[in-house]
Protein backbone atom coordinates (compact mmCIF):
# COMPACT_ATOMS: atom_id res chain seq x y z
CA UNK A 1 0.00 0.00 0.00
CA UNK A 2 1.34 3.39 -0.85
CA UNK A 3 1.05 3.93 3.24
CA UNK A 4 2.18 8.04 2.77
CA UNK A 5 -0.74 8.79 0.45
CA UNK A 6 -3.42 7.16 3.35
CA UNK A 7 -1.87 8.97 6.25
CA UNK A 8 -2.33 11.97 3.95
CA UNK A 9 -5.74 12.03 3.68
CA UNK A 10 -5.90 10.95 7.26
CA UNK A 11 -3.62 13.75 8.77
CA UNK A 12 -5.79 16.43 6.62
CA UNK A 13 -9.31 14.93 8.14
CA UNK A 14 -7.56 14.99 11.32
CA UNK A 15 -7.29 18.65 10.95
CA UNK A 16 -10.58 19.37 11.13
CA UNK A 17 -11.65 17.20 14.23
CA UNK A 18 -12.06 16.89 17.98
CA UNK A 19 -10.60 14.52 19.69
CA UNK A 20 -12.98 12.07 21.93
CA UNK A 21 -10.78 12.19 25.72
CA UNK A 22 -11.28 9.82 28.17
CA UNK A 23 -12.35 5.76 27.25
CA UNK A 24 -14.63 4.57 25.03
CA UNK A 25 -16.36 3.58 27.98
CA UNK A 26 -17.62 7.19 28.60
CA UNK A 27 -21.06 7.85 27.61
CA UNK A 28 -21.29 7.93 23.56
CA UNK A 29 -21.77 10.77 21.54
CA UNK A 30 -24.74 11.76 20.25
CA UNK A 31 -25.80 10.49 16.60
CA UNK A 32 -26.81 12.41 13.64
CA UNK A 33 -30.49 13.08 13.44
CA UNK A 34 -30.65 12.92 9.11
CA UNK A 35 -27.92 13.18 6.96
CA UNK A 36 -25.71 12.11 3.83
CA UNK A 37 -24.44 8.44 4.01
CA UNK A 38 -21.42 8.03 2.00
CA UNK A 39 -22.31 4.54 -0.14
CA UNK A 40 -19.39 2.38 0.15
CA UNK A 41 -16.99 5.22 1.30
CA UNK A 42 -16.50 8.46 -1.44
CA UNK A 43 -16.72 5.93 -4.23
CA UNK A 44 -16.85 8.12 -6.61
CA UNK A 45 -13.31 9.27 -6.40
CA UNK A 46 -11.78 6.54 -4.11
CA UNK A 47 -11.60 2.89 -4.23
CA UNK A 48 -15.35 1.65 -3.22
CA UNK A 49 -14.77 -0.12 0.17
CA UNK A 50 -11.25 0.91 0.93
CA UNK A 51 -9.89 2.84 3.90
CA UNK A 52 -8.84 5.81 1.80
CA UNK A 53 -13.08 6.40 0.46
CA UNK A 54 -13.91 5.98 3.70
CA UNK A 55 -11.59 8.60 5.29
CA UNK A 56 -12.24 10.82 2.44
CA UNK A 57 -16.21 10.76 3.60
CA UNK A 58 -15.68 11.49 6.92
CA UNK A 59 -13.34 14.15 5.63
CA UNK A 60 -16.10 15.64 3.75
CA UNK A 61 -18.25 15.66 6.54
CA UNK A 62 -20.82 12.55 5.75
CA UNK A 63 -23.36 11.71 8.78
CA UNK A 64 -23.12 8.09 7.66
CA UNK A 65 -20.91 5.80 5.89
CA UNK A 66 -22.67 2.50 4.37
CA UNK A 67 -19.62 -0.31 3.39
CA UNK A 68 -20.12 -4.45 2.79
CA UNK A 69 -19.21 -7.16 4.55
CA UNK A 70 -18.39 -10.82 3.71
CA UNK A 71 -16.31 -13.90 4.95
CA UNK A 72 -12.97 -14.88 3.55
CA UNK A 73 -12.25 -18.89 3.10
CA UNK A 74 -11.18 -18.83 6.78
CA UNK A 75 -13.76 -16.93 8.13
CA UNK A 76 -12.23 -13.38 8.88
CA UNK A 77 -14.60 -10.35 8.05
CA UNK A 78 -13.10 -8.47 5.12
CA UNK A 79 -15.13 -5.46 3.20
CA UNK A 80 -15.80 -6.17 -0.38
CA UNK A 81 -19.58 -5.92 -2.05
CA UNK A 82 -19.14 -8.86 -4.57
CA UNK A 83 -18.99 -12.41 -4.20
CA UNK A 84 -15.61 -12.44 -6.27
CA UNK A 85 -12.76 -10.55 -6.41
CA UNK A 86 -12.34 -9.82 -9.78
CA UNK A 87 -14.53 -6.07 -10.90
CA UNK A 88 -12.12 -4.29 -7.83
CA UNK A 89 -9.11 -6.05 -7.92
CA UNK A 90 -5.90 -7.31 -9.60
CA UNK A 91 -7.30 -10.89 -9.08
CA UNK A 92 -9.90 -13.13 -9.41
CA UNK A 93 -11.77 -15.46 -7.57
CA UNK A 94 -14.53 -15.61 -4.86
CA UNK A 95 -13.99 -14.27 -1.45
CA UNK A 96 -15.05 -17.27 -0.26
CA UNK A 97 -12.49 -19.41 -1.79
CA UNK A 98 -9.50 -17.09 -0.75
CA UNK A 99 -7.47 -17.18 2.46
CA UNK A 100 -7.52 -13.52 4.18
CA UNK A 101 -3.36 -14.03 3.25
CA UNK A 102 -4.87 -14.15 -0.03
CA UNK A 103 -6.99 -11.39 -0.33
CA UNK A 104 -4.45 -9.11 1.58
CA UNK A 105 -1.93 -9.93 -1.77
CA UNK A 106 -4.69 -7.77 -4.21
CA UNK A 107 -4.20 -4.66 -5.04
CA UNK A 108 -8.04 -3.04 -4.30
CA UNK A 109 -6.36 0.33 -5.98
CA UNK A 110 -5.28 0.22 -9.12
CA UNK A 111 -8.61 -0.25 -11.11
CA UNK A 112 -9.79 3.20 -10.10
CA UNK A 113 -6.71 4.74 -10.94
CA UNK A 114 -2.53 4.55 -10.60
CA UNK A 115 -2.43 7.10 -8.38
CA UNK A 116 -4.90 4.38 -5.75
CA UNK A 117 -2.13 1.67 -6.40
CA UNK A 118 -1.23 -0.81 -3.68
CA UNK A 119 -4.12 0.36 -1.71
CA UNK A 120 -5.54 -2.95 -0.35
CA UNK A 121 -8.38 -4.58 0.98
CA UNK A 122 -9.61 -4.29 4.72
CA UNK A 123 -10.96 -5.98 7.60
CA UNK A 124 -14.12 -5.40 9.57
CA UNK A 125 -11.48 -4.50 12.40
CA UNK A 126 -9.32 -2.09 10.21
CA UNK A 127 -12.25 -0.34 9.29
CA UNK A 128 -13.82 0.65 12.93
CA UNK A 129 -10.60 1.53 13.84
CA UNK A 130 -10.27 4.75 11.78
CA UNK A 131 -14.41 5.36 12.08
CA UNK A 132 -14.89 8.60 14.74
CA UNK A 133 -17.43 7.88 17.27
CA UNK A 134 -20.02 10.14 16.15
CA UNK A 135 -21.11 8.93 12.34
CA UNK A 136 -24.04 5.85 11.49
CA UNK A 137 -22.07 2.78 10.16
CA UNK A 138 -24.08 1.10 7.91
CA UNK A 139 -22.70 -2.09 7.83
CA UNK A 140 -23.97 -4.13 4.79
CA UNK A 141 -23.99 -7.60 5.55
CA UNK A 142 -22.81 -10.33 2.45
CA UNK A 143 -23.74 -13.82 4.14
CA UNK A 144 -26.29 -15.39 6.53
CA UNK A 145 -26.38 -16.33 10.26
CA UNK A 146 -22.50 -17.30 10.70
CA UNK A 147 -21.06 -13.44 9.33
CA UNK A 148 -24.24 -11.98 11.35
CA UNK A 149 -23.07 -13.31 14.56
CA UNK A 150 -19.26 -13.27 13.39
CA UNK A 151 -20.14 -9.33 13.10
CA UNK A 152 -21.91 -8.82 16.01
CA UNK A 153 -19.17 -9.92 17.98
CA UNK A 154 -16.90 -7.59 16.85
CA UNK A 155 -19.20 -4.68 17.12
CA UNK A 156 -19.80 -5.76 20.66
CA UNK A 157 -15.74 -6.12 21.49
CA UNK A 158 -14.71 -2.63 19.45
CA UNK A 159 -17.44 -0.85 21.76
CA UNK A 160 -19.74 0.19 18.39
CA UNK A 161 -23.04 -0.44 19.33
CA UNK A 162 -23.97 2.80 19.91
CA UNK A 163 -23.48 3.81 16.22
CA UNK A 164 -23.52 0.61 14.38
CA UNK A 165 -26.34 -1.10 12.64
CA UNK A 166 -26.57 -4.08 10.36
CA UNK A 167 -28.15 -3.58 7.38
CA UNK A 168 -29.44 -7.82 6.28
CA UNK A 169 -32.48 -9.61 5.89
CA UNK A 170 -34.30 -11.43 8.93
CA UNK A 171 -31.81 -14.84 9.00
CA UNK A 172 -28.86 -12.27 9.42
CA UNK A 173 -30.46 -10.74 11.65
CA UNK A 174 -31.29 -13.27 13.96
CA UNK A 175 -27.26 -14.76 13.71
CA UNK A 176 -26.46 -10.92 15.14
CA UNK A 177 -29.32 -10.76 17.68
CA UNK A 178 -27.99 -13.97 19.10
CA UNK A 179 -24.74 -11.93 19.91
CA UNK A 180 -26.42 -9.23 21.50
CA UNK A 181 -30.22 -8.99 21.54
CA UNK A 182 -30.14 -4.87 21.12
CA UNK A 183 -27.97 -4.53 18.51
CA UNK A 184 -29.56 -2.14 15.55
CA UNK A 185 -30.63 -3.43 12.29
CA UNK A 186 -31.90 -1.89 8.69
CA UNK A 187 -34.23 -4.63 7.13
CA UNK A 188 -33.26 -5.34 3.98
CA UNK A 189 -35.74 -8.13 3.11
CA UNK A 190 -37.12 -5.91 0.72
CA UNK A 191 -40.68 -6.33 -0.24
CA UNK A 192 -42.10 -4.97 -3.93
CA UNK A 193 -44.57 -2.48 -2.28
CA UNK A 194 -43.05 0.66 -0.46
CA UNK A 195 -45.96 0.24 2.21
CA UNK A 196 -45.68 -3.91 2.67
CA UNK A 197 -42.13 -2.97 3.00
CA UNK A 198 -42.71 -0.80 5.88
CA UNK A 199 -45.16 -2.61 8.33
CA UNK A 200 -42.83 -5.85 7.86
CA UNK A 201 -39.80 -3.66 8.94
CA UNK A 202 -41.78 -2.19 12.15
CA UNK A 203 -43.20 -5.52 12.71
CA UNK A 204 -39.61 -7.10 12.71
CA UNK A 205 -38.09 -4.80 15.48
CA UNK A 206 -35.94 -3.39 13.30
CA UNK A 207 -34.61 0.43 13.84
CA UNK A 208 -34.12 1.27 10.49
CA UNK A 209 -35.00 0.75 6.76
CA UNK A 210 -33.63 1.18 3.26
CA UNK A 211 -36.00 1.68 0.53
CA UNK A 212 -35.38 1.89 -3.10
CA UNK A 213 -36.40 3.49 -5.82
CA UNK A 214 -36.03 6.39 -8.49
CA UNK A 215 -36.35 9.44 -6.10
CA UNK A 216 -40.28 8.95 -5.25
CA UNK A 217 -41.29 8.04 -1.55
CA UNK A 218 -44.52 7.41 -0.71
CA UNK A 219 -46.09 9.87 1.85
CA UNK A 220 -48.02 7.20 3.73
CA UNK A 221 -45.38 4.71 3.99
CA UNK A 222 -42.82 7.37 5.47
CA UNK A 223 -45.58 8.85 8.05
CA UNK A 224 -46.08 5.43 9.43
CA UNK A 225 -42.13 5.07 9.76
CA UNK A 226 -41.75 8.10 11.67
CA UNK A 227 -44.80 7.24 13.66
CA UNK A 228 -42.53 4.14 15.00
CA UNK A 229 -39.13 6.00 15.33
CA UNK A 230 -37.59 4.41 12.35
CA UNK A 231 -34.90 5.95 10.70
CA UNK A 232 -35.50 5.94 6.34
CA UNK A 233 -32.29 5.44 4.24
CA UNK A 234 -32.75 5.50 0.70
CA UNK A 235 -30.81 4.13 -1.99
CA UNK A 236 -29.66 5.47 -4.37
CA UNK A 237 -29.55 9.52 -4.81
CA UNK A 238 -27.27 10.72 -7.49
CA UNK A 239 -27.87 14.20 -8.07
CA UNK A 240 -27.97 16.95 -5.92
CA UNK A 241 -31.47 18.00 -6.60
CA UNK A 242 -32.40 14.00 -5.59
CA UNK A 243 -31.06 14.64 -2.34
CA UNK A 244 -32.65 18.03 -1.85
CA UNK A 245 -36.06 16.14 -2.53
CA UNK A 246 -35.77 13.15 -1.12
CA UNK A 247 -34.80 15.31 2.69
CA UNK A 248 -37.45 17.49 2.22
CA UNK A 249 -39.80 14.20 1.72
CA UNK A 250 -38.74 12.67 4.87
CA UNK A 251 -35.83 10.58 3.94
CA UNK A 252 -33.51 10.77 7.21
CA UNK A 253 -30.14 9.56 5.17
CA UNK A 254 -29.72 9.16 1.22
CA UNK A 255 -27.04 7.08 0.02
CA UNK A 256 -24.68 8.89 -2.35
CA UNK A 257 -21.87 7.62 -4.64
CA UNK A 258 -20.01 11.09 -4.40
CA UNK A 259 -20.40 12.44 -0.81
CA UNK A 260 -18.54 15.42 -1.90
CA UNK A 261 -20.97 17.24 -4.13
CA UNK A 262 -23.77 16.03 -2.55
CA UNK A 263 -22.86 17.53 1.09
CA UNK A 264 -23.76 20.93 -0.68
CA UNK A 265 -27.18 20.24 -1.34
CA UNK A 266 -27.73 18.79 2.40
CA UNK A 267 -25.90 21.69 3.80
CA UNK A 268 -28.41 24.04 1.66
CA UNK A 269 -31.33 21.88 3.52
CA UNK A 270 -29.55 23.11 6.62
CA UNK A 271 -27.38 20.26 7.43
CA UNK A 272 -24.17 21.10 7.97
CA UNK A 273 -21.08 18.63 7.87
CA UNK A 274 -20.58 16.33 10.57
CA UNK A 275 -17.48 17.14 12.95
CA UNK A 276 -16.14 13.51 13.33
CA UNK A 277 -14.93 12.85 17.18
CA UNK A 278 -12.36 10.06 17.53
CA UNK A 279 -11.84 8.08 20.51
CA UNK A 280 -8.39 8.38 22.10
CA UNK A 281 -8.14 4.80 23.05
CA UNK A 282 -10.06 2.11 22.03
CA UNK A 283 -9.50 -0.76 24.43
Amino acid sequence: MKVFAVVLVWFTACLHVAIAGGSADQSPLPLPERGICAHRGAMSTHPENTLPAFLEAIHVGVHMIEFDVCLSKDGQLVILHDATVDRTTDGTGNVSELTLAEIKKLDAGIKKGKEFEGIRIPTFTETLSIMPDNVWLNVHLKGGKELGAKTAEIIVKEKRLHQAFLACGSETARGARRIHPDIMICNMDRQSDSMDYANATIESGAQFIQLLGKGEVSKEALSKLKQHGIRINYYVADTPDMVRDLLKAGVDFPLVNNPGLMMKAAVEMGIPPLQPVFRLETN
